[in-house]
């Protein structure tokens, strides 16, 4: 057994024993969900409370709460089948919050460029915010007309990394290009998408 196989062996144990615990609870997977909303908030006000002579740990200190806020994330959904408590409304909610989860914590880096200055990017990261936005809108659009629409690479759960990977990498600078590959790769995924649904649209009869 290599390491790498043991440490995610682990980290699934781990998270079978995180959810069963909160299963014994018969806590609503809804709790959990919105429970990842207030901690990704944490980790905006954060963010937006960093300055140029503390970015580094103000940084590093939202990455790990985002982490704690992608465990929530996780458990949701295992916890609402292990509990059988799996509603229609469940994933509606879970994918409304979800939105709001990733525009939290691009409004907390508005703050923070605004607050230094830093023009260019607090355009930068308003675009970044509005592509993540539509990269799950023209999903969902998509997927009331043709069923399923799971092309392109800038999901949620990269963003997200990606994001992590910024906030406790700050000290090197590394949040500034992962804005820029935000920006390129959910540009991509989003023009993906549209080319996709329109080549599956062709032969669906014209809307009166």
């Amino acid at each position: 057994m290599t390491w790498t196989s043991a440490f995610g062996r682990t980290c699934g144990w781990l998270l079978d024993r995180i959810v069963h615990g909160l299963s014994l609870t018969r806590i609503s997977p809804n709790v959990l969900t919105f429970v990842g909303l207030i901690i990704n908030i944490v980790a905006a006000f954060l963010f937006g409370h960093a300055n140029a002579a503390n970015a580094t740990r103000m940084f590093l200190y939202a990455g790990l709460v985002i982490i704690g806020a992608g465990i929530f994330d996780m458990v949701d959904g295992r916890v609402a089948r292990r509990t059988n408590q799996v509603t229609v409304f469940g994933a509606f909610f879970d994918s409304v919050i979800d939105r709001y989860s990733d525009v939290v914590l691009f409004f907390g880096l508005l703050v923070y460029y605004g607050r230094i200055n830093r023009f260019r990017y607090v355009v930068l990261v308003a675009f970044v915010m509005v592509t993540s936005l539509m990269v799950s809108y023209t999903r969902a659009r998509a997927e009331a007309l043709i069923g399923q629409c799971k092309v392109g690479f800038m999901e949620r759960p990269e963003r997200i990394v990606l994001v992590i990977l910024g906030a406790l990498f700050n000290k090197w600078g590394v949040m500034a290009p992962v804005l820029w590959v935000l920006a390129v790769l959910s540009t991509i995924t989003v023009i993906h998408r549209i080319q996709y649904t329109y080549w599956n649209t062709k032969h669906l009869p014209t809307l009166s």
